[in-house]
């Protein structure tokens, strides 16, 4: 697991001063996949429409480029606001299949200064039952410094 303060101090120091969430997204993903060998897939899916998501700033293979609201564990996260942790992707109703080697996942919501979600963050391992609550609280704090605080 990283030391996500340590993961925290690094991202400030890179994102300081820097306000386009699609560059800070990009910064995120590239530091955050590589912090952990648990993570195959790391990437952010933008709000673009009401209800819908395309595809951001991922580090991994292809990921899927169109994902509304009402489907999969990306969907959930950003339809309910909350952090989706899936020990396995497929007992999830629903889940989106974007790459074969996915066994759990990691969901998170991005929110702006208002409280509107913008994107989701999305963690995928070919480990099953690879996250927890631990993982939830070190990344949704990260995310809430670089977006929410503006």
């Amino acid at each position: 697991m990283p030391d996500y303060s340590e993961l925290a101090r690094t991202v400030a120091a890179l994102t300081e001063g820097e306000d386009d969430s699609v560059a800070l997204m990009a910064t995120l993903a590239c530091e955050i996949h590589h912090s952990d060998e648990r993570f195959d897939w790391t990437g952010f899916y933008r709000v673009v429409a009401p209800e819908l998501m395309k595809i951001g700033p991922y580090q991994g293979g292809h990921g899927c480029l169109v994902i509304p609201f009402s489907r999969g564990v990306c969907g959930a996260a950003a339809r309910t606001r909350q952090v989706q942790i899936v020990a396995d992707v497929e007992a999830f109703p629903g889940h989106i299949a974007c790459a074969a080697s996915t066994r759990s996942e990691i969901v998170l919501p991005v929110f702006d200064p208002e409280g509107e979600v913008i994107a989701v963050l999305d963690i995928d391992s070919d480990r099953p039952d690879a996250f927890d609550a631990a993982d939830a609280e070190g990344l949704a704090a990260i995310l809430a410094w670089v977006f929410s605080r503006r």
